[in-house]
């Protein structure tokens, strides 16, 4: 699924990407050879020297068996128009969803593990601007992209193949990778809507479970994504 809706995502940041710089001269050959047509890509709102703050809600859209939400607090510094760095909270919640139950219908268990929280920093480049007029109307957006570390919260429910089995999950915390794609569409000077897609990539302990017999090796690379939406203010 995740897949599909990033494959989306790309076609159409692709499709409205401004790659000129601000002195670029754009050339018609259905035009008179001797005139030119000067395109003036300035910027209309720059980051540069700028902190944000944000707030949004995300999704998230791996795990097969847990349907999680949560929200994050985002708040970062743009020291040029094409660097800075930003800082990520985020908290999630969730349950188990009818995939999960349908294995327990099978007289069987379903390992999950899923984010509590996660707290990370990232380094961002915002080499693309762009602009989209639509409806007699020019909107600005950045596309950024993150990448960092973060001190990573898992639960996860090994308690229920023990013997006997618990009902209370199990909490691990994890150093790993955290990444960021995203739009920064700008609704004024000050205010920005955000639209994100984050990565966590975790290495917990590895665990064996034993079930009706069998032992199970939980993985040792945890992956989670997030779709997020919200709102940035900008000082």
């Amino acid at each position: 699924m995740f897949k599909k809706v990033f494959l989306l995502l790309c076609i159409f940041l692709i499709s409205g990407v401004v790659v000129a710089n601000e002195k670029s001269v754009y050339e018609f050959s259905w035009l008179d050879k001797d005139k030119e047509i000067y395109v003036l890509q300035n910027r209309k709102f720059r980051k540069v020297g700028k902190v944000y703050i944000g707030a949004g809600g995300v999704k998230t859209i791996s795990g097969a068996f847990v349907d999680s939400y949560g929200g994050t607090l985002r708040g970062g510094y743009f020291f040029s128009e094409d660097w800075g760095i930003e800082g990520v909270f985020g908290k999630n919640s969730g349950s188990t969803n009818d995939t999960a139950k349908g294995v327990e219908d099978q007289q069987a268990k379903a390992f999950y593990r899923k984010v509590d929280s996660y707290l990370g920093a990232m380094m961002m480049w915002s080499p693309f601007y762009s602009k989209i007029n639509t409806f007699n109307k020019v909107f600005y957006y950045d596309w950024m992209f993150g990448l960092g570390v973060a001190s990573v919260k898992t639960l996860d429910n090994r308690s229920e193949f023990d013997t006997p089995a618990g009902s209370s999950l199990t909490s691990s915390n994890s150093f790993g990778a955290v990444w960021n794609t995203g739009l920064r569409v700008y609704l004024n000077e000050s205010w920005s809507l955000r639209i994100d897609f984050t990565g966590l990539h975790v290495k917990p302990k590895k665990e064996n479970i034993v079930d009706n017999g069998n032992s199970v090796t939980t993985n040792s690379l945890f992956s989670n994504y997030d779709l997020g939406l919200g709102l940035n203010y900008a000082f």
